[in-house]
């Protein structure tokens, strides 16, 4: 007996050393799974919508582009930033184009409604543009000291007619983008140039990078305005917008101006 029990007393170490690991994996599964679920839900709809107005806020310049492909791309600037929120919590952002040479004189004026889509789209982020009552007074807003811009009530006021809508998706692990998506398939109504639609994509990449590309189509199915080569790439400003300020891409074109805007997407939405 005494033998017996001797031999029980030597095996019962080795029996808990493995209960003991089998609920050390068990705890490890189950905490890997609950911290799974944690960051599954950490990133809510509300919280992509966040990530693509910030990502698309600020000071943008296409300059590397326009150096690298001057022929087919301008230096533009744009510049976006929050305007005001709208009751369900929408984000409402300012946005203005211009050449770089004359940022007070933005060509293109447009307010973007940033907001998750609907449970029934099969996408995350919704940016949507509208028109402006009277963009005269919003012309140069983000650069404005905070008590003379328009006030948030007025900003919701002056949002008009609709214009484009774009769904974008959350991009893949590998690829350099963080969101990437364009309007329907049949795009919105267009006039311009014998165009009867146009489409629009939007890419937003990291470091606040976004890829825009807009092109208008005939009834054929022919492309009538627009860049052909790809989108237009801005990067967020450097740290001085001076740099580069007596670069050839900021003198007056060698060409005719109306010439050279030919097929660009930017003046003719």
């Amino acid at each position: 007996m005494a033998k017996g029990s001797e031999s029980g007393s030597e095996s019962d170490p080795n029996g808990w050393s493995r209960a003991r690991g089998l609920v050390v994996k068990t705890l490890v599964l189950i905490g890997g799974a609950f911290l799974l679920k944690r960051l599954t839900k950490s990133t809510t709809r509300w919280d992509h919508a966040k990530i693509v107005a910030r990502s698309l806020s600020g000071e943008k310049f296409s300059r590397e582009q326009a150096s690298r492909v001057p022929d087919n791309y301008f230096n533009f600037r744009i510049l976006t930033c929050p305007a005001t929120d709208m009751v369900d919590g929408s984000k409402v952002l300012y946005f203005e184009q211009a050449f770089w040479r004359t940022p007070q004189k933005p060509f293109r004026q447009r307010f973007l409604m940033v907001k998750p889509c609907p449970k029934d789209l099969k996408c995350d982020v919704e940016v949507s543009s509208y028109a402006i009552r009277d963009v005269e007074d919003y012309k140069n807003f983000c650069d404005r000291p905070r008590d003379q811009r328009p006030l948030p009530e007025e900003v919701i006021g002056d949002i008009a007619e609709p214009l484009t809508t774009i769904y974008l998706n959350r991009c893949e692990r590998g690829k350099r983008c963080l969101y990437e998506g364009s309007t329907p398939p049949g795009g919105f109504p267009n006039s311009w140039n014998g165009a009867t639609h146009f489409t629009s994509e939007l890419m937003v990449l990291k470091n606040n990078e976004i890829h825009t590309w807009d092109r208008g189509y005939d009834d054929e199915g022919n492309q009538v305005w627009g860049v052909k080569e790809g989108p237009y790439e801005f990067k967020p400003a450097p740290a001085s917008s001076f740099n580069g300020m007596f670069s050839p891409l900021n003198f007056p074109l060698s060409q005719p101006l109306e010439k050279k805007i030919e097929g660009s997407f930017v003046l003719q939405e």
